[in-house]
């Protein structure tokens, strides 16, 4: 059996980050996702869909997106239920996710700029601003050409 989803869509409010008891991370927020036709008179509709997500992942999305921010979410589809106050049964489906893609540089909510792609792994993210522009430390890149011959002899090689 599959239960896989895979989500494109702008948060609609903040991340709301909660530890439960035990110390263990959770953010829950909302993404909207716009469907792919529109009404007669024009206008886009959206699904508006609860995602769930755990752990140091929970962090990240909590820390890293905010409200408008682009996200790719991938997950699977979870129900649950719940007696109310009133006695009523209430059933609540959500996407549980699995890995949470920050598809724009933070603090970027506008839709005209282009996707970069990122995903929060712990290193740094590219912004696309200049080098003394950015907040966050940049490292530079062990396996880039800088033009000089590398020197390997045989006994380097694993094979």
């Amino acid at each position: 059996m599959i239960n896989r989803v895979v989500l494109v869509g702008r948060l609609t409010k903040d991340p709301e980050l909660r530890y439960t008891p035990n110390g263990v991370a959770v953010t829950s927020f909302t993404i909207a996702v716009n469907r792919p036709f529109k009404k007669q008179d024009g206008e886009q509709e959206a699904d508006f869909i609860p995602v769930v997500v755990w752990r140091k992942q929970a962090e990240n999305a909590a820390n890293f997106l905010s409200k408008g921010s682009l996200a790719g979410v991938d997950g699977r589809i979870q129900t649950r239920n719940y007696k109310d106050n009133k006695k009523r049964m209430v059933y609540i489906t959500e996407v549980i996710a699995d890995s949470v893609q920050f598809l724009e540089p933070k603090g970027s909510h506008s839709s005209n700029q282009p996707a970069s792609g990122n995903n929060y792994s712990g290193g740094n993210q590219s912004t696309g601003r200049s080098q003394s522009q950015q907040s966050e430390p940049s490292f530079e890149d062990p396996f880039a050409n800088d033009g000089t011959q590398v020197n390997i002899s045989d006994d380097d090689l694993p094979f």
